[in-house]
């Protein structure tokens, strides 16, 4: 099988962090089909296939059930130092957000942001991440945002949105962005924003399971020539690395007998070899 070079969606906690809402919700996603554990040393035996993680922990406590924490994703890091690369989470609502990210990165040394607008009901036009984007676009710090929709009933649809981001990446062109999850099901906005702003990139987890939106997403991306903005990724444990890769390499089986058109074998290649490192970071990189 092919493999990628990095996994740049990986979700990480304890079972402490479980709350009963994560279980109660889980019927519309992959009940039976999911990883069961999320610690380190399960991600370290899941990334087997892949050079390089990105970590995060979730602070979702009060829409999906698991409220880790960013001392979580560092003391994975300590472990597994040749694994995993680690950002922060952000949650605005909270008073010491600001002051609970600077630790992070400047104390715990994690290397990247990650924000979930729909998961903590803050849009991003909010006033609450003026010091968040500032931040980062300052500090050289890529912020990755959980773009499209998600199965927890009380998170808000239309803060999903990535055209919300357009604005974010005019007044900051400096803050790299990247859109999680190709902005499903509006992936469209996601492929036309990324297009249109240098600072924006997007990546393809939790997309391999759903074939045909997955088809017609790299297709679109094909189309508006943005391939080589696009990064692999799981969000494991909502998939696997193995179906995800799988799911990339044989997305045109589904065409056979058809004259769709297919996915090239160039993008199929490109975005398995697609290198974070290297772009995210303006004029760095953070293994060096």
């Amino acid at each position: 099988m092919a493999r990628a070079y990095c996994d740049c969606h990986v979700n990480i906690w304890n079972d402490e962090h479980v709350l009963p809402l994560y279980s109660e919700q889980l019927s519309r996603v992959r009940q039976g089909q999911m990883a069961p554990k999320s610690d380190a040393d399960t991600l370290a035996r899941e990334m087997a296939n892949v050079d390089k993680a990105i970590i995060f922990a979730l602070r979702y406590g009060d829409v999906i059930g698991i409220e880790s924490d960013d001392h979580t994703t560092a003391a994975a890091v300590a472990k597994y130092p040749d694994k995993f690369v680690g950002f922060a989470y952000v949650d605005p609502r909270r008073a010491d957000a600001m002051e609970m990210l600077r630790h992070a990165v400047e104390d715990l040394g994690l290397k990247g942001v990650k924000f979930g607008p729909i998961y903590n009901g803050v849009p991003l036009s909010d006033p609450r991440l003026v010091p968040v984007y500032e931040y980062c676009q300052k500090n050289n710090i890529p912020l990755t945002m959980h773009m499209g929709t998600t199965f927890a009933r009380k998170a808000p649809v239309e803060l999903g949105r990535a055209v919300y981001v357009d604005d974010v990446a005019i007044r900051y062109p400096d803050l790299t962005m990247i859109l999680a999850h190709m902005g499903h099901p509006w992936y469209e906005e996601c492929i036309v924003v990324s297009r249109k702003q240098p600072n924006v990139f997007c990546e393809v987890s939790a997309l391999s399971y759903r074939p045909w939106q997955y088809y017609n997403i790299l297709i679109a991306a094909q189309e508006y020539r943005i391939i080589d903005k696009i990064f692999f990724g799981t969000d494991f444990p909502f998939a696997r690395v193995d179906e995800s890769v799988e799911g990339l390499v044989r997305i045109n089986d589904q065409l056979a007998g058809t004259a769709l058109p297919r996915v090239s074998d160039e993008t199929i290649g490109a975005i398995l070899a697609s290198n974070p490192f290297d772009v995210w970071w303006k004029g760095s990189n953070p293994l060096h």
